[in-house]
């Protein structure tokens, strides 16, 4: 609505009618971001729990890649890696927190058979592989958390601009123009009541 607009009741119900629905979309920017903000904060915390488990694993998973190619020859433990099959049954869905897509990721995390002979290798191989599959697994997770904490924080900064330009900016616009109106049809109603009171004086 226009700032300039003419002192009359019908542009003073409209910024009355602005400001009010300016005031709720700030309301609902707020809640907005406070929902996206716990959001974002409980998959920090996520994120941090799934971290420190790989850092863990991947210790655990090179001691034991260390044991077999002590056991088995290093020549031989990459003939052994290059057989394992590529992770390829990643499926990416998408759900919605408050108008934020983002990803759900899903796959078979399930530990997979040897795909190589029980003969000639020993228990370290397949510990350092039961490991390494565990790391490929929590990646995936890991990698599905943060692209949803970068999809959150995105969404946050852009709520709070709005938020803030409603907040500081049209709300104030608003409640300035409101005051303005009143004032001058008041004004317009007392100069109207002089003048009756003047044209009755001399019709009298």
């Amino acid at each position: 609505m226009d700032i300039k607009a003419a002192p009359t009741k019908g542009n003073l119900i409209a910024a009355k009618n602005s400001l009010a629905l300016a005031k709720q979309g700030f309301e609902l920017m707020d809640k907005k971001r406070n929902i996206l903000v716990r959001e974002i904060m409980d998959l920090n915390q996520r994120a941090k729990d799934i971290q420190i488990e790989i850092d863990k694993t991947f210790t655990e998973a090179y001691r034991a890649l260390e044991k077999a190619n002590i056991d088995l020859g290093i020549q031989n433990v990459e003939v052994f890696a290059f057989n394992v099959p590529l992770i390829d049954d990643i499926k990416i869905k998408s759900r919605s927190i408050m108008g934020t897509e983002i990803p759900l990721v899903t796959h078979n995390d399930a530990i997979h058979n040897p795909v190589y002979s029980f003969y000639g290798t020993t228990e370290s191989l397949d510990h350092a592989k039961q490991c390494f599959e565990n790391v490929a697994n929590l990646t995936v997770r890991l990698a599905m958390i943060e692209n949803s904490a970068y999809r959150l924080a995105y969404n946050i900064r852009k709520t709070q601009k709005r938020a803030n330009a409603l907040r500081n900016i049209t709300i104030p616009t608003y409640e300035e123009l409101v005051v303005n109106l009143t004032n001058a049809l008041e004004e317009k109603e007392r100069e109207e009541f002089t003048r009756l009171k003047v044209i009755k004086k001399r019709n009298v």
